[in-house]
């Protein structure tokens, strides 16, 4: 296992993140442990099954990552995440009342353009 203070790791992230590829780091507050770092390459842990799709699932729910790059990590064609996310009451388009009529109205606007 390895040590990096708060400092070190505000000052040099990447090198922590290096040191997190072979090891545990463990992150030190005022001579406290403060934080696990764990490298989940090292660990193998995005190989194991279910894994990449759940992370991705709890990333996009919390906002993290865009439903995009959300499908991209859960290694899924869009399409299908979108259907996953979808069967677990996960809202794949979140817009108030207010933007859905915008979106409506444009869609009005240009239909008699055209």
């Amino acid at each position: 296992m390895k040590t990096v203070n708060v400092s070190g790791l505000k000052n040099n992230p990447s090198q922590a993140l290096r040191m997190a590829h072979d090891d545990l780091v463990l992150v030190m507050n005022r001579n406290e442990p403060d934080a696990l770092m764990i490298g989940v390459n090292s660990l193998k842990v995005m190989d194991m099954p279910g894994v990449r799709k759940a992370l991705a699932t709890a990333l996009f729910r919390d906002g993290e990552l865009s439903l995009a790059r959300s499908a991209k990590l859960a290694d899924t064609p869009l399409a299908d995440f979108i259907a996953h996310v979808s069967r677990l009451g996960i809202a794949v388009i979140n817009q108030t009342a207010e933007d859905v009529q915008q979106d409506m109205d444009t869609l009005d606007q240009w239909l008699t353009q055209g």
